[in-house]
């Protein structure tokens, strides 16, 4: 077993970020900001051609046949940059669903909730398969076919959700128990991935704004306060990191390890990263950063998203437990 990161990983990371880079700008999301619809086909289709989708689906079916390793590599790179839409279940879905390892289908997922309960689908209106999964396993469903409204306002802004009416179409059924049990494990590291790359980026927006803020004639980065605030996002984001790539090589290789309980403890940090870096940079950019022209509000209300979905590792949890 090998936990450092490789070169030819590196290479990944740093395509990955140029991608989003010119693909992503934040500029250009805020311009999507609030709208009910943000998932874009073209943007879709690019990240299908980069093989974000088809990363861990075998050569046999078209993908790239890497890990989960390299997996979480990709997908801290598009939390960083906030992309849109249910990256996530496209991705697990490949090999599942025609057209979504290649983009040129956008694949949702949600959880089949407890009785009384509504489901919530995000981006539905974007969506041309929704996953569904539950204690039983997986089913595809026909969004079409989805009785749903729009929700006033969203967690996030770049989460549209949707509110189902009634009760989930049963679909067709794929696999069993043990399909749901490896659904939400991956989700839950993928999402914790991405909690990584909020995490990363919202320390580096503090830090430069500690760097061209003055006070008092000196830049408020000088002071011991915010010194040992961004130092603390610096060591949460660090540890996180160090736990998902700990987590990742687990699950590439189980009899190195526990991957439920490594799992567990990669999600819990990871998102605890994001949470908390993202109200520390907003406590850094002071007064600014409660306006909405800092764009800090948007990285701690998708780690508010993905924070939910990982909500999904104590049932998991449970459930490997009560089967063993």
């Amino acid at each position: 077993m090998n936990f450092v990161v490789s070169e030819d990983q590196v290479a990944l990371a740093d395509g990955m970020r140029a991608l989003c880079a010119g693909r992503f700008p934040l500029e250009r999301l805020r311009v999507a900001e609030g709208r009910p619809r943000v998932v874009d086909a073209a943007d879709w289709a690019e990240l299908g051609s980069a093989g974000v989708f088809s990363i861990r689906a075998s050569e046999q079916h078209g993908g790239l046949g890497l890990g989960m390793a390299e997996s979480v590599v990709v997908f801290e790179e598009l939390g960083r940059a906030l992309v849109p839409g249910p990256i996530v279940s496209s991705a697990l879905a490949a090999g599942l669903v025609d057209g979504a390892s290649d983009g040129t289908v956008v694949v949702g997922s949600t959880t089949r909730p407890r009785p009384g309960m509504p489901a919530l689908v995000a981006h539905l209106d974007a969506i041309g398969v929704l996953v569904v999964v539950d204690s039983e396993g997986i089913s595809l469903v026909d969004p079409s076919a989805v009785r749903a409204s729009a929700a006033e306002r969203s967690l996030g802004p770049l989460t549209p959700m949707w509110i189902v009416e009634g009760d989930l179409p049963e679909g067709e059924r794929l696999g069993g128990p043990e399909g749901a049990v490896g659904w939400h494990y991956a989700e839950a590291l993928l999402s914790a991935a991405m909690c990584v790359g909020i995490g990363a980026a919202t320390l580096e927006m503090a830090v430069s704004y500690a760097k061209v803020r003055e006070q008092f004639g000196r830049p408020v980065g000088s002071f011991q306060a915010v010194k040992h605030i961004c130092a603390d996002m610096l060591v949460r984001v660090e540890l996180a990191r160090v736990a998902l790539h700990a987590a990742a090589v687990i699950a590439d290789d189980p009899l190195a390890g526990d991957p439920i309980r490594t799992m567990a403890g990669a999600t819990l940090l990871a998102v605890q990263a994001a949470l908390e870096n993202g109200r520390k940079c907003i406590q850094v950019h002071g007064g600014m950063g409660f306006t909405w022209e800092v764009p800090a509000h948007l990285y701690l209300m998708r780690a508010r998203v993905l924070e939910a979905v990982c909500e999904a590792v104590g049932d998991l949890a449970q459930t490997v437990s009560e089967n063993m």
